[in-house]
C-alpha cells in the first residue's frame, strides 16, 4: 500500500525531529524593520549584522522617491510575463543602465538573482544542445542556485575545489574539442567572504577557451568604480562572458539581471524558461534598482565606508586569532566549527542585541559551522566597537 499523507506527516515529523538533535532545524523569524541596520524581534531591538544591505539602500530617500513615482504611474504589478505585456519602458531603461555599469552590451532582468543564473544556465545548455554538448566546471563554494541550476538540466559538470586553477586548467586540457566549457564562480563568495581568482580564470582562458560565468551578487555595490563590481575593479570586465547581479544586495531592493553580450541576452529571451515563463519584476522595482545605480556612483563614500569597516573587523580578528577565511570585504565568517557552538554564540550575540546568524550544515561543510557577520555602510562606529568587543570574549 501506498504511503497516506498521515505517513507523509510521521516522515516529516521525524525529519524534523532528528535535524533539531543535530542544531540543524531551520525556521522563519518575524521582524519589524526599524532602519537599514536596526530590526525588532519579539519587541526587542537588535543591530542587524545579518543582512547584506551593504550600502544601506533599502531605506535611501532616492530610491523611495523613484519607487512610489512608479507606484503611481505604473501601478503595483507588472502583471505578465515579459514576452507577453510585462515589460515596460522601465524594464528597458533599467537593463541599458545595468548593461552600461556592467560594462556589457545587454542585459536581461529576472525575479531573482537565483532565477537569473538558472536561466544562463538553462540557455548555456540549449546553445550548447545545438553543436557539441556542453560541460560545466564548478568551484565547489559556488552559490547552491548555480550547482542547482546545472543539476536541473542534467548536464556533465565537474565541481572543482575552491580556487583551485590548476584543476581548471586540467580539466579544460582534457576537454573534448567540440564541447563547450563553462567555468561558473562567485566573484565574492557568499559563506567565505573571500575573492574568486579572477585574474587567474582569465590567464587560463587566453590558452584554453571557455565561457566565463561570474555571479556577481557580493561584488557588486562594494567593489569597483561606482560599484561596478570585484571583476570591474580587477579591471577583467572584458574577460568576463556571463555576469549576474542580483538586486537585492547592495542594490536595496529585489530581483536579478542577467548581463552578457547582445546576442547571448537575445539567446536567454529565447532559450532561458526560467525567464520566458516568469511574470516579469514590477516595473517599480526597474525604477528602483536603475536610481540605486545612479547614488552608487553619486555617493561613493557609501563603498568607502562599508570597505574600512570590514578592513577594521577584520584587522580585529587576525589580532585575536579568530578563525575566518582571507579577503578584505563585508562578509566575515568567523568560523567556531560544529553546529552548538554556532548557535551558542548567535544566542549569546542576540542576549547583547546583537543580530548575527549561525550557518550550519548542509550551506556549509562540516565541522565548519560559523557566525556570518555582514556589515553595512550605515552601521554606527560604537555599535561595531560592541560587535567586537563581544567576539572577542566569545574566543
Amino acid at each position: 500500500m501506498s504511503p497516506s499523507v498521515a505517513d507523509l506527516d510521521q516522515f516529516i515529523s521525524e525529519d524534523l525531529a532528528l535535524r533539531d538533535s543535530l542544531h540543524q532545524l531551520r525556521s522563519r523569524r518575524a521582524v519589524t524593520v526599524v532602519s537599514s541596520t536596526h530590526v525588532l524581534i519579539d519587541g526587542v531591538q537588535y543591530v542587524n549584522f545579518a543582512s547584506n544591505n551593504y550600502l544601506g539602500l533599502t531605506h535611501h530617500p532616492r530610491l523611495i522617491s523613484a519607487a512610489r513615482k512608479s507606484l503611481q504611474d505604473d501601478g503595483l504589478g507588472s502583471g505578465a510575463a515579459a514576452l507577453v505585456t510585462g515589460y515596460t519602458n522601465r524594464h528597458c531603461e533599467a537593463e541599458a543602465k545595468l548593461a552600461k555599469w556592467k560594462g556589457a552590451q545587454d542585459a536581461v532582468l529576472l525575479p531573482s538573482g537565483y532565477q537569473a543564473n538558472l536561466a544562463a544556465v538553462q540557455t548555456l545548455m540549449a546553445l550548447g544542445d545545438k553543436r557539441g554538448g556542453v560541460r560545466f566546471l564548478i568551484d565547489k563554494l559556488a552559490h547552491a542556485s548555480l550547482l542547482d541550476a546545472v543539476r536541473q538540466t542534467g548536464a556533465q559538470f565537474r565541481v572543482f575545489p575552491h580556487n583551485h586553477l590548476a584543476k581548471v586548467k586540467r580539466l579544460l586540457e582534457d576537454a573534448s574539442p567540440s564541447q563547450l566549457q563553462v567555468v561558473l564562480t562567485e566573484s565574492i563568495f557568499s559563506m567565505d567572504g573571500d575573492a574568486a581568482d579572477l585574474a587567474g580564470l582569465a590567464a587560463i582562458k587566453r590558452n584554453h577557451p571557455f565561457i566565463l560565468f561570474v555571479d556577481e551578487a557580493h561584488g557588486s555595490g562594494v567593489y569597483g568604480p561606482g560599484g561596478a563590481g570585484y571583476a570591474a575593479e580587477m579591471q577583467l570586465t572584458k574577460d568576463i562572458d556571463i555576469s549576474v547581479v542580483t538586486l537585492s544586495k547592495a542594490i536595496g531592493c529585489i530581483g536579478g539581471s542577467v548581463c552578457a553580450s547582445k546576442n547571448f541576452c537575445a539567446a536567454l529571451v529565447n532559450f532561458g524558461r526560467a525567464f520566458i515563463y516568469s511574470t516579469a519584476i514590477p516595473p517599480w522595482v526597474a525604477a528602483t534598482a536603475s536610481e540605486a545605480i545612479d547614488v552608487m556612483r553619486d555617493e561613493p563614500q557609501r563603498q568607502t565606508r562599508v570597505r574600512e569597516l570590514a578592513q577594521r573587523v577584520r584587522a580585529f580578528a587576525r589580532e585575536k586569532q579568530l578563525r575566518l577565511p582571507p579577503g578584505d570585504g563585508p562578509i566575515i565568517p568567523m568560523i567556531l566549527g560544529n553546529e552548538k557552538s554556532a548557535m551558542d554564540a548567535s544566542q549569546q550575540l542576540m542576549r547583547e542585541g546583537l543580530l548575527v546568524p549561525a550557518i550550519r550544515p548542509p550551506t556549509v561543510a562540516k565541522d565548519s559551522s560559523r557566525l556570518r557577520i555582514t556589515l553595512s555602510c550605515d552601521h554606527r562606529d560604537d555599535e561595531v566597537e560592541k560587535l567586537m568587543k563581544i567576539l572577542g570574549q566569545l574566543h
